[in-house]
């Protein structure tokens, strides 16, 4: 009968170890839903403030007002623009080249016979 007793606290204490340990996993689980929810709601809160932040920096009448006292701009008037009859009718003519291009004829003088190293120079099919 002891053996039995001894047996049954034995496994009653276990239990009462086991439920304890459980309560403390939960409860430090709940310490960090709690902990993280803090922390989203902040970042909510610094996501709005920075929003706010923007609007008033990318508002239109602010920037049009530090453009007009920083920058040096005036209207465009209808006096810059001209028609298409005053450009030139041909592009300048290239300068024409007098000796061969020396780089040029390093490079063909070093080109190998399949330029990509992966597929051979084949001739044109027939």
């Amino acid at each position: 009968m002891r053996l039995l007793h001894l047996v049954v606290v034995v496994a009653l204490v276990s239990a009462a170890v086991y439920v304890y340990k459980i309560k403390f996993d939960s409860t430090l689980q709940a310490e960090r839903i709690a902990k993280l929810t803090t922390d989203l709601r902040h970042m909510r809160d610094v996501n709005a403030a920075l929003r706010a932040e923007w609007s008033r920096l990318d508002n239109p009448g602010r920037i049009q007002g530090l453009a007009e006292r920083h920058l040096n701009l005036r209207p465009i008037e209808g006096t810059q623009f001209d028609t298409l009859d005053h450009l030139p009718d041909h592009a300048p003519p290239a300068a024409a080249a007098e000796a061969p291009d020396p780089i040029g004829a390093m490079i063909d003088m070093q080109a190998p016979d399949y330029p990509t190293g992966s597929t051979r120079k084949t001739a044109p099919a027939r």
